[in-house]
């Protein structure tokens, strides 16, 4: 009997240590298991959320990609509201004619191709004038007469050369050489064309073979043309140089009016194109007969010269006039205003066009004639929608890094 309780005690003893291991294995099977669910669980939700954001991140690149594709086509898409902020207005295009005035100070100058300047060819001095200022005179009428030391040697040489031609060419063949004769003809030549030079008429050329002595050197110049006398800068007994301006002759009832154009105005004025010309509350029609093709580098302004009958005496050099072009195109044209034009990054010249979507798009356009403030345009077809205000705003709007063009 005492061999069998140790026994039994020993047996309950393993019991009871065994017990709690098998027990502890028995109660952590359920946590584990419990474990192993949130993890599936939460590896599910992490997937779902990953697809989510895969599903937006791929939406996002499309818009992305979109508006990348979107920006690269130049197009500006603006809300009603920013429209009424900068005054951005569209209009269609129609044909239509066009007639528009430039106006342009002017001055009246004198016909430069009408006109005579009367100057010594030599160095002389003024012994009498023959015309006043104001005067109307014709052409061949006496001026002004001077005296020269040049023109009296010249006229001695000359009054001896033909004495001594006249003399030789009257010899008989054999009594006088070949060259002698020829020197002499020669001589008398160059005598001649000396006196012709220095500017005495033929008449006078004449007269100085038999003139006095004491009248060697005076000379006479005359009008070369008929008309007014504007200028006569000198008084008698002046010494004036050679090429010094005396007097000039102009035909007024035919005058210049140059037109100062700034070189911002950037516009061709046809030869024969006629304007008005007012001066003294007075109008006057003329007409376009040159036009200069370089800026004054001091007025910055380029000269367009028109020519203006003066019949009645009433205009005269040196007074101020405004001058109006006229601009009117016989067929109908497709013009901008000069404000919805603008340069595009390749430098070319280019309008913004609305399309069916209501997007504002860069599009070149080729110029043609100007018509004060509108440009006729190129390239574009009749009806087509296009920013005639605000075009700088749309412009700026369109370098934005960051414009959005959906507004989002």
């Amino acid at each position: 009997m005492n061999l069998i309780k140790p026994l039994g005690f020993t047996f309950a003893c393993i019991v009871i240590a065994v017990t709690p291991s098998v027990l502890a294995t028995v109660l952590q099977q359920p946590a584990d298991l419990n474990v192993s669910s949130e993890q599936a669980a939460y590896s599910q939700a992490e997937h779902e959320h990953a697809q989510d954001d895969t599903e937006h991140s791929s939406q996002g690149d499309a818009e992305l990609t979109q508006d990348s594709q979107h920006e690269q086509t130049g197009a500006v898409r603006l809300t009603q509201r920013q429209r009424q902020l900068a005054n951005v207005k569209v209009s269609t295009l129609k044909n239509r004619v066009y007639q528009s005035e430039l106006y342009a100070p002017g001055e009246i100058k004198a016909n430069g191709y009408s006109s005579y300047v009367l100057s010594p060819r030599v160095d002389s001095i003024v012994v009498k004038r023959h015309a006043i200022l104001g005067q109307h005179i014709k052409a061949g009428a006496p001026l002004v007469t001077l005296f020269s030391a040049d023109v009296a040697s010249a006229q001695t040489i000359y009054r001896l050369a033909k004495a001594q031609w006249q003399r030789v060419s009257k010899m008989s063949q054999g009594t006088v050489s070949e060259k002698s004769l020829l020197t002499a003809k020669a001589e008398y030549e160059v005598a001649l064309s000396q006196l012709a030079a220095f500017g005495l008429s033929q008449t006078a050329i004449i007269q100085s073979e038999s003139v006095a002595a004491e009248k060697l050197g005076e000379y006479t110049l005359y009008a070369g043309t008929s008309g007014a006398v504007l200028s006569d800068n000198f008084a008698q007994g002046q010494r004036v140089d050679a090429g010094t301006e005396l007097m000039l002759i102009a035909d007024e009832s035919q005058l210049w009016v140059e037109a100062q154009l700034s070189a911002n105005q950037a516009i061709d004025i046809a030869k024969g194109a006629i304007a008005q010309v007012r001066v003294n509350q007075q109008s006057y029609t003329a007409t376009v007969i040159q036009e200069a093709h370089t800026i004054d580098q001091v007025t910055r302004s380029r000269i367009v010269r028109l020519r203006v009958e003066n019949s009645q005496h009433v205009l005269h050099p040196g007074m101020f006039s405004d001058v109006y072009f006229s601009f009117k195109t016989n067929q109908k044209v497709l013009a901008v205003p000069e404000q919805a034009l603008l340069r595009n990054p390749d430098g070319d010249w280019a309008v913004f066009v609305q399309d069916e979507d209501g997007e504002l798009i860069s599009t070149e356009v080729e110029l043609g004639r100007k018509f004060a403030d509108f440009r006729e345009i190129k390239g574009l077809a009749l009806g087509t929608q296009v920013v005639t205000e605000g075009a700088f705003f749309v412009a700026s709007e369109q370098a934005k890094g960051g414009f959005d063009p959906h507004n989002h």
